[in-house]
């Protein structure tokens, strides 16, 4: 490891503990860097590099996406393959939410974060 590299890790190992603790203070990104004297658009710079070097640690199988923390992958069975159409019931709180395998990840992930925004 070369003198760069070995920096970017340290700065990578702090970063990290300020995200930490940025989440534990239950704090959006805005309020805690006020609060902490921090540029938000450095904190969203490393937060990026952070999540680029973790997805390059990540094993990537063919056919699946990694999974972000907190939450759980399912897989289809054979049985719902076979059907023209199946799904499955995402529960969020108090939250219900009837998803067909036809359904938009995408939209289906930024329905979740909402969800969970509001338990």
């Amino acid at each position: 490891m070369n003198g760069k590299e070995m920096t970017s890790e340290y700065r990578m190992g702090q970063w990290a503990e300020i995200m930490r603790r940025r989440v534990e203070s239950g704090l959006n990104i805005k309020v805690f860097c006020e609060r902490e004297g921090l540029k938000t658009d450095r904190y969203h710079y490393w937060q990026r590099k952070l999540r680029d070097a973790a997805a390059e640690l990540l094993p990537i199988e063919a056919g699946r996406a990694t999974v972000p923390t907190g939450w759980t992958q399912v897989m289809p069975t054979e049985e719902s393959k076979s059907r023209e159409t199946g799904g499955v019931t995402v529960e969020i709180g108090k939250c219900r939410v009837a998803v067909e395998n036809t359904a938009d990840m995408g939209l289906l992930t930024k329905v979740c974060k909402a969800l969970m925004s509001l338990c």
